[in-house]
């Protein structure tokens, strides 16, 4: 008798998003079986790698000196550094991070913001996405002035909490725009931010989830075993306010690290700063990989690299 390998069957499927418009347009989700289980379902969309771009250099200053070196030449320039991390190191989406507008630091204007949003969306042949400095009431400020100098680009705006959902959704709404929303590590919680969402008006196929995660030794396992019920909760169960992809933001989280970013002379046996640094990030984004992360969110050049790799091998 021959050996049949057994399987698990599945009562839900991920949504399909589409992000980017016209020629730009990427779809991500559509899953119909747990992530890298290619044998029990089907994976019609390949994970996003997306890369991190800053709205203005002085935020990046504490950087590690692995992370600014590949953007030296651009750092200061938001739209020639988006520019270099498609065409130089194959970015499929970029992130422009608008941290500058933190009402705590630089706390520059909506409107700015907005603009550069704008200029930096018209130069890239890749889906944008845009994210907040993560203060609740300058995000609903700015990213509402996003979705409107925006409008029919279907960016990728967030990230919505619970907090201000409602004007960030609107905005999305009313400009057709895609939101990112966020909780902090709990299934409960992001079910229940999809429901307010939905019932505010934004469809499912306009929904991204980002449950949020700690980076490797900083609470990775978590984080993924939280996705891992995410992912259970949709397909499993069939639940449908928890079939929404999931996005990742990897890098900001990684390169916080003292392991991914102390230097060689401070810590001689922990090996080469670089080297160390990449390979921090790019484990946590295999595990959030494994976990079902649709969209995964880069800083390191050499991670992007080998991610796609990854991809590549997994998706054959």
């Amino acid at each position: 008798m021959a050996f049949e390998f057994p399987k698990d069957k599945y009562n839900g499927k991920i949504v399909e998003v589409t992000i980017g418009a016209g020629d730009k347009a990427r779809t991500v989700g559509g899953e119909t079986a747990m992530p890298l289980c290619n044998f029990e379902g089907e994976f019609p969309n390949r994970p996003l790698v997306a890369m991190e771009v800053y709205d203005k250099a002085e935020v990046c200053e504490t950087w590690a000196p692995a992370c600014k070196e590949p953007f030296a030449d651009v750092m200061g320039d938001a739209v020639a550094w988006a520019k270099k991390c498609v065409e130089e190191f194959g970015a499929e989406a970029i992130c422009l991070q608008l941290a500058s507008t933190d009402p705590n630091g630089m706390n520059t204007s909506a409107d700015e913001a907005a603009e550069l949003a704008k200029k930096v969306a018209e130069a890239i042949p890749v889906p944008l996405i845009v994210w907040g400095c993560e203060n609740d009431e300058k995000d609903a400020e700015t990213l509402s002035k996003v979705a409107e100098v925006c409008a029919g680009m279907n960016l990728v705006i967030g990230p919505a909490k619970e907090g201000n959902y409602k004007k960030i959704g609107g905005a999305a709404i009313g400009y057709d725009h895609v939101v990112v929303q966020q909780t902090p590590i709990d299934v409960n919680m992001a079910k229940q931010l999809n429901i307010l969402l939905n019932n505010l008006g934004v469809p499912m196929t306009k929904i991204l989830m980002d449950p949020q995660m700690g980076a490797l030794g900083y609470g990775i396992e978590y984080c993924y075993t939280v996705m891992e019920r995410d992912r259970l909760t949709g397909l499993k169960q069939g639940d449908e306010k928890m079939q929404s992809p999931l996005i990742l933001d990897v890098g900001k989280y990684t390169w916080k690290t003292k392991e991914a970013s102390v230097s060689v002379d401070e810590e001689p046996a922990w090996g080469e700063a670089k080297v160390r640094g990449v390979l921090w990030e790019t484990v946590s984004a295999v595990d959030v990989l494994a976990a079902g992360a649709d969209v995964l969110i880069l800083r390191h050049p050499d991670s992007v690299r080998i991610l796609k790799k990854i991809i590549d091998e997994l998706m054959a």
